[in-house]
């Protein structure tokens, strides 16, 4: 596995890869490697000549700056994870002024309302940082196709639109959610859980689960009460939020109509640590 470690490194092995015809997979990461990542090389390597990974902590996404300096960093780890895995080509690890060259601000984009929802509500100018690196990272590394975790939905939502609205010729594609034996989604934050605080919030899955049984029997409104009862119940969680939407425009809704599709979105807090799922309702 190569390791790429500026912006004009890549660039001369990405021409290299061109010049043989070879047709590029990409999944862009901000390190802190798990298996739920290696589950987007696997898909990565089934339709791929080569596969690329990054690893870049993008400070624009970032709203609270405690938060960026709590997000877990280590490379030598992570290297040594691809590295294993057997699934990965090459690694790109840029530095800020690769991704920046001049300010270390985000770009303006227009998600037609996508960013205004959900995770939009509580963190203005994030999907503005993440639309902002994806778009630069595809240029420089040139992808065929990519690949994003459905655990955050909303975030490959806005990737889709970005790719959509820019015409960048890229495909991309949602992995389902990689969860650990107990439900848990992994997620990079979940490495500040204690052992004990991961075990107890498979309740997130859980009560995902009990919505998707809920799910057209019982109402929307009566749905979202059955979620607080059993987080109040919950030591040491709080229950951030909890909503239905329509997969297509990630608007809330109130009420199921039969010719659209639902999923079910939540956050709550464990010990001070943000957890977020979802769950397709059938």
């Amino acid at each position: 596995m190569e390791v790429l470690k500026n912006r004009k490194v890549l660039q001369d092995f990405i021409e290299r890869q061109k010049e043989m015809g070879k047709r590029i997979g990409f999944a862009p990461t901000m390190g802190a490697l798990h298996n739920g990542h290696l589950s987007l090389y696997e898909e990565a390597r089934k339709e791929n000549d080569l596969v690329i990974s990054s690893i870049f902590v993008n400070p624009t996404q970032f709203n609270n700056p405690e938060d960026l300096e709590k997000y877990p960093r280590d490379v030598n780890r992570d290297i040594l994870i691809l590295q294993n895995s057997g699934l990965v080509d090459a690694v790109y690890i840029p530095e800020v002024a690769d991704i920046y060259p001049e300010k270390t601000e985000s770009q303006s984009y227009d998600f037609d309302g996508l960013e205004n929802e959900m995770e939009g509500k509580s963190r203005p100018g994030h999907f503005n940082g993440v639309g902002t690196v994806v778009e630069e990272l595809f240029r420089q590394v040139q992808p065929d196709n990519a690949y994003f975790g459905e655990k955050d939905f909303q975030q490959l939502a806005i990737i889709k639109k970005m790719v959509e609205k820019k015409h960048l010729p890229v495909k991309i594609t949602g992995v389902p959610i990689y969860r650990a034996e107990n439900g848990l989604a992994l997620s990079s934050r979940n490495q500040r859980l204690h052992e004990d605080r991961k075990e107890a919030s498979k309740v997130i899955y859980e009560t995902l689960k009990k919505v998707n049984d809920w799910f057209r029997t019982v109402s929307i409104p009566e749905i979202k009460e059955r979620v607080a009862d059993i987080f109040d119940d919950q030591k040491g969680m709080k229950l951030e939020y909890f909503l239905i939407a329509d997969e297509n425009t990630l608007q809330e809704t109130d009420f199921f109509y039969k010719d659209r599709n639902f999923r079910a979105f939540i956050v709550v807090v464990v010990d001070g640590v943000r957890l977020i799922d979802n769950i397709h309702l059938d």
